[in-house]
């Protein structure tokens, strides 16, 4: 892969690996990037997961030929990033590690390392210069761990992102973009949307002509588009007007009342609507298209004299990813005492601007032909 003519990439694909970070689903894998800017001081823009070192270290030491590096900058110390800190220390001794205070407060926590006079500690603004390349570090705390930091090269107008713009998916992986960073972005970072806006703001006033995120492609055109997507999702607005139907539904009655709202809103022409089975598909999917849309729709059966446990995992997850925004519809089921919609309203009303409909539709075993009406009338508000 091409970056500029001083600056090289060393990462690897991984399309061997099943859950990223032991929780979402990656099919298409996903990438671990690194890049080299070869200067009169060689610096080495972070290392790659353990399940990469062996291809990492075969294309750090293609680019490096007979040379050493005299930097690492350690933008963020998450395992995916940071595995192989330890190997490229020993393997150049002379070689100094650049991060912040955080960066080396938390390093001992991960590595035994004898770090004497290898450390250059830069704060807010601070700025290296490693030949015609002028490194310049911005803070990005909680993006999303306390130690992260930006890095933004002047001479080739590159802003090294960290885990910031990055996207699920191997780099030969031809799929949209904005699909798998929007999945990225939600589950990962979406909870710190406060201090994703702080880092727009400190990137807004910088010529920035490519990003390079530490997953996914290295974005080179235009990057209007991209921002514009970052300043949506952390801000917290809806990306699109639509609807997800989000069910829990334990012998196919639930299912069978949401499946019948969803075929209503098809009639009607809903533009984007989604059904999402929360037992069978992916939860972290179910969770992008919640943040997606601006109205969602959950149905759930009463279980235990409370929620089918799916559905309490996925207001979970909502809750703690700070869902707000957004105008909710309930459907509940329950045989004898159905109570599925007190509890998500419950849940629900701990969000930041929530809006749940007062109507509630509640099915008792099965839906009824005198219920239809009910649930036409739900399609008409949607």
């Amino acid at each position: 892969m091409f970056i500029t003519e001083d600056i090289k990439y060393i990462g690897a694909d991984d399309k061997t690996i099943d859950l990223f970070e032991s929780q979402y689903k990656v099919p298409d894998g996903v990438s671990y990037n690194s890049y080299v800017i070869l200067d009169d001081k060689i610096t080495v823009m972070h290392t790659v997961d353990a399940r990469a070192t062996d291809e990492w270290v075969s294309n750090l030491t293609e680019v490096l030929g007979n040379k050493k590096p005299a930097y690492l900058v350690v933008s963020h110390l998450e395992p995916d990033h940071a595995a192989n800190i330890a190997l490229i220390a020993d393997k150049y001794p002379e070689m100094k590690l650049v991060g912040n205070a955080k960066t080396f407060q938390m390093l001992p926590q991960f590595f035994d390392l004898d770090l004497s006079d290898r450390t250059v500690v830069v704060k807010e603004g601070d700025t290296l210069n490693i030949g015609s390349h002028e490194l310049s570090f911005y803070m990005a705390p909680m993006v999303h761990w306390p130690e992260v930091m930006v890095t933004y090269d002047s001479k080739d107008k590159v802003l090294f992102s960290a885990d910031g713009f990055g996207k699920f998916g191997a780099l030969d992986t031809d799929a949209d973009w904005a699909c798998e960073a929007r999945r990225y972005y939600f589950n990962i970072v979406g909870k710190y949307g406060m201090q994703v806006q702080a880092l727009l703001k400190k990137a807004a006033g910088l010529d920035i002509s490519m990003i390079c995120p530490l997953h996914g492609p290295v974005l080179k055109e235009n990057l209007g588009y991209y921002i514009d997507k970052y300043n949506t999702w952390s801000s917290y607005e809806p990306e699109d007007e639509g609807v997800l139907i989000a069910y829990a539904s334990i012998h196919g009655n639930t299912k069978a009342a949401a499946l019948y709202l969803a075929g209503l809103l098809e009639k009607k022409g809903i533009k984007h609507l989604e059904v999402m089975d929360l037992s069978r598909d992916d939860m972290s999917e179910a969770v992008e298209a919640a943040f997606r849309y601006d109205k969602m729709v959950l149905a759930c059966a009463t279980y235990d004299g409370g929620l089918f446990p799916v559905m309490e995992d996925f207001l979970a997850h909502l809750k703690s990813k700070n869902y707000q925004k957004r105008t909710v519809y309930l459907m509940e089921n329950g045989s004898w005492a159905p109570i599925a919609a007190k509890k998500m309203k419950e849940t629900l009303e701990q969000m930041k601007n929530i809006t749940i409909d007062d109507e509630v539709i509640t099915i008792k075993s099965v839906l009824k032909e005198n219920q239809k009406a009910d649930i036409e009338k739900l399609a008409q508000k949607l």
